[in-house]
């Protein structure tokens, strides 16, 4: 039997592990051990500690954490926007993706914002070249929007791109 999982809102300290597990989720030849790396279209960071401490600090927005024996597992990031929240920073281990943890922090950040929130959707981008990821959110009930959004060129804090055709495309999912 696994160990089980506790959720917790970030606090200033968990900055660099925050900072670490993202990176390790999405950029570098880590994240090639799980299925959600960004590695092929993009380099350099993929988040910053000044940008996780502002999304602590501000109103109505939390990083949720997913730990076990008080190791920590994955992360998300929710921004209450009037009746929408927005989903994002979503990072698992490498290791642990496909067992099922990050449905589990879904549910939960999507109970947090029903319900606590009282938000009627939520709302994330996605860069649009990234079928697999794309899928995997419509499996859980988003749907893509055909709003796009252009990806920051120029603007490293979101990574060096490898490619010249990255875009952003919001999905949506109504909360119960």
């Amino acid at each position: 039997m696994s160990p089980a999982i506790t959720f917790r809102n970030a606090y200033a300290g968990d900055i660099p592990a925050i900072v670490e597990l993202v990176e390790s989720a999405y950029r570098g030849d880590a994240s090639r051990a799980g299925w959600t790396t960004e590695a092929d279209f993009l380099e350099g960071q993929r988040i910053d500690a000044i940008g996780v401490a502002a999304d602590i600090e501000k109103a109505d927005s939390i990083v949720l954490l997913a730990e076990s024996e008080g190791r920590l597992l994955a992360c998300c990031h929710l921004e209450k926007h009037d009746e929408a929240c927005y989903f994002g920073m979503f990072s698992v281990r490498p290791k642990q993706q496909g067992s099922g943890l990050g449905k589990q922090v879904m549910a939960e950040a999507e109970r947090i914002a029903h319900q606590d929130w009282h938000c009627l959707r939520m709302e994330m981008t996605v860069i649009d070249i990234r079928d697999e990821l794309i899928g995997f959110y419509q499996r859980r009930g988003y749907r893509r929007t055909g709003v796009l959004k252009p990806f920051p060129y120029g603007d490293e804090r979101f990574g060096i791109p490898l490619r010249d055709d990255l875009r952003f495309e919001i999905l949506e999912k109504p909360l119960p």
